[in-house]
């Protein structure tokens, strides 16, 4: 039996515990039509999450899944309580800080009174206008307490999604541009993204494909840039 290090950050060792997660995601798939829906946050938040990851990453979360959750209740649209597979990715492909969540989400659910399920239009599952309006990213508060670090204050009640609080006047403009950072997309084959999935939530960002060249003075590694689609850093 080979031996393992075990350790999360280890490119080899979370292999199996990747195929482990993928296989009991696809065992929970139902056989009705699914959506990808991806929640972002702009970028003036995130340089704060670089700080406070475990703050801003929980309000990220609650925001996003309260978005998809309220709207899908509302008789308006779907008038159903849905399912949610969430992951949270926190580097791009450019692997630059860039935390965004992912959601795999049957087309439809239970209706609110129990007795029948409710299916969704096959193009979109909810309408991206009407969960970008009520979307919110964790958006720090400027004047709240000084427990946590970075550029500006977090909220003083971390349990308390961030909705409608503010940032500090030079982000503000930037932030309120952005806020309606989503997408929403029809999938044909769920196993296809869950198995994209997979590839992020038990590995780190440099995997070793990606190396080239280490020495004393640094590591050289092989990224893909958003413009040029390929180039080196170190």
């Amino acid at each position: 039996m080979p031996i393992t290090c075990r350790d999360r950050h280890c490119p080899k060792c979370q292999g199996a515990a990747a195929r482990t997660w993928l296989a009991e995601r696809e065992a929970d798939l139902l056989p009705v039509g699914y959506f990808h829906v991806v929640f972002s946050v702009p970028a003036e938040v995130a340089d704060i999450a670089w700080h406070n990851k475990a703050v801003v990453y929980d309000l990220l979360f609650r925001a996003a899944s309260e978005t998809m959750l309220t709207i899908a209740a509302d008789q308006r649209h779907l008038g159903a309580r849905i399912g949610i597979t969430a992951v949270l990715h926190t580097w791009g492909s450019a692997m630059t800080h860039h935390p965004h969540i992912h959601m795999i989400v049957p087309g439809g659910g239970i209706s609110l009174d129990g007795t029948r399920s409710v299916s969704s239009r096959q193009a979109f599952l909810l309408p991206v206008r009407v969960l970008s309006k009520l979307f919110r990213p964790p958006v720090p508060d400027a004047a709240a307490g000084a427990s946590c670090r970075g550029p500006a204050r977090l909220l003083r009640r971390p349990d308390r999604v961030a909705r409608g609080t503010r940032l500090p006047a030079p982000h503000r403009a930037a932030a309120e541009e952005e806020l309606g950072g989503l997408r929403q997309t029809a999938v044909l084959r769920p196993e296809a993204v869950l198995a994209y999935l997979s590839r992020y939530t038990h590995r780190v960002a440099i995997s070793n494909r990606r190396l080239i060249a280490f020495d004393e003075t640094g590591v050289t590694f092989r990224y893909k840039d958003y413009v040029r689609r390929e180039g080196a850093g170190g």
